[in-house]
């Protein structure tokens, strides 16, 4: 699995803040345990809980099918941009077979952008990160293209946490002036394309305004293109355009250049640089995002994670569904040999003759003995567990789920199923029950005593 970022790590706490908020508090025993012996402060300690209750409970997953997703509906929104920059030329120069009225033309490149531009900027203003429809659209289309069900709950974690620092507005930000930005860049080089195979012609027309009003005009606008060497019109040449389009090739020429210069100073470039801008902001408001430990969520974790004093005990429900175990995940140095035994009653004798290497961690049948045992299991985790149980008691789920957090605490485990005493006969159906359970959770089971494999690690 790759590692998550910071933001990522505080995306699922937020999400996992949520979620316990809206359906109660997870079974998170094994979770706050490990979080405690992970160490750090508590927002540290909060964030490595909520990783580890996510990547149990799949939201880890759904979080990498969310960011596909999101690439994804990227790339999508992209080339749509493209194709609409591409759009607006077209519709701007025409097929050539007629004048361009350099005035409509401009008004094609550069009005709806303007237009939406302002919106934009009001909505910065006064409308804040609620403003963007745009932005709404992103993660709509990045939670149907993740096609996971538990991705519908990143979403609004990912904006709440955004929210404490107004950090949605400068996301929005880049995506919206980063698409026209595209948009404008399609139109541009579509424009220069177009310009280099065809023949266009430049006039304005006009019923109420006057030539004095197009020269005005023309050469305002052609001010600042003619700072970075785009060609301006002179005065004769934008009152001849005015009766019709010339045919002189340089006068063609001045006017492409002219347009061309237009929508780069006026389109292109205030989009690069309010995107980046929105970059700069969105950067360095990320790394200032923090855990709000005044929420109920995070404050009421305090005790649990940073306990003034260890307190025993298992106050929690049993899950409803037992999760797989897949081998040790301490990132602890493991070492040596365990045998355990889960509930064993007084008939027979315990513990067996064991190698002088195998260390006895007698029977668990108390809570406090079992949280005693897992406590010191997730700071000196074995090498080899072997798990004694009673193949005459029913494979509860809390007998089930204790073996699934002992083997979770060991690089390798395997759980002994005793033989009944003498003069008693194991039950076959409730034997059968046992090897489903055990082949459900994926540890190794066996009917003899593990003893050389606990010794020597192989048989």
């Amino acid at each position: 699995m790759t590692a998550l970022n910071p933001l990522q790590k505080l995306w699922l706490t937020e999400t996992v803040r949520l979620r316990e908020e809206q359906a109660g508090p997870l079974e998170d025993q094994e979770a706050n345990r490990l979080a405690r012996s992970s160490g750090g402060d508590l927002p540290t300690r909060i964030q490595n809980r909520a990783v580890w209750l996510a990547e149990r409970d799949g939201l880890t997953a759904a979080l990498r099918h969310w960011l596909q997703g999101a690439r994804l509906a990227l790339m999508v929104l992209a080339v749509l941009a493209i194709v609409s920059g591409a759009g607006l030329a077209f519709a701007a120069l025409g097929n050539g077979l007629a004048p361009v009225n350099v005035f409509w033309a401009l008004g094609s490149l550069l009005g709806l952008n303007l237009i939406l531009l302002l919106s934009w900027a009001l909505g910065l203003l006064f409308a804040g990160e609620h403003s963007a429809s745009l932005g709404r659209l992103w993660l709509w289309l990045s939670e149907k293209l993740a096609r996971d069900a538990k991705a519908a709950q990143l979403a609004p974690a990912l904006l709440v946490l955004l929210q404490r620092q107004k950090l949605n507005r400068w996301a929005v930000g880049v995506l919206v002036n980063g698409l026209w930005l595209l948009a404008l860049l399609s139109a541009v080089v579509i424009l220069l394309s177009l310009m280099a195979t065809r023949r266009y012609g430049f006039v304005w027309e006009t019923t109420i305004l006057g030539a004095d009003t197009f020269v005005s005009v023309t050469q305002a606008l052609g001010a600042l293109p003619a700072l970075l060497g785009f060609s301006v019109p002179s005065v004769e040449m934008i009152r001849a355009s005015g009766d019709s389009a010339l045919t002189i090739e340089t006068a063609r020429q001045t006017w492409a250049a002219w347009l061309v210069g237009v929508v780069l100073i006026y389109g292109i470039l205030p989009r690069l640089i309010l995107a980046l801008i929105c970059l700069w902001r969105w950067k360095s408001g990320r790394s200032a995002l923090h855990l709000d430990l005044n929420l109920p969520g995070y404050s009421q974790l305090r005790e649990p994670l940073m306990p003034s004093s260890e307190r025993l005990g298992i106050n929690d429900a049993a899950p409803e569904q037992l999760h797989q175990v897949t081998g040790g995940v301490s990132d602890l140095h493991s070492d040596g040999a365990l045998l355990v035994g889960i509930e064993l009653d007084d008939q027979r004798p315990w513990p067996p003759k064991l190698p002088s290497t195998v260390n006895d961690a007698g029977i668990l049948d108390s809570r406090e003995s079992r949280n005693k045992l897992l406590e010191q299991l997730s700071r000196f985790p074995p090498a080899r567990l072997a798990i004694a149980c009673d193949p005459r008691r029913s494979p509860d789920r809390g007998s089930l789920a204790l073996i699934a957090e002992l083997a979770r605490s060991a690089s390798a485990t395997r759980v002994w199923l005793l033989q009944a005493p003498a003069g008693q006969a194991l039950d076959a159906e409730r034997l059968g029950d046992w090897h489903t359970a055990l082949q459900q959770l994926d540890v190794p089971f066996a009917d003899c005593a593990p003893l050389t494999w606990l010794e020597t690690g192989h048989d």
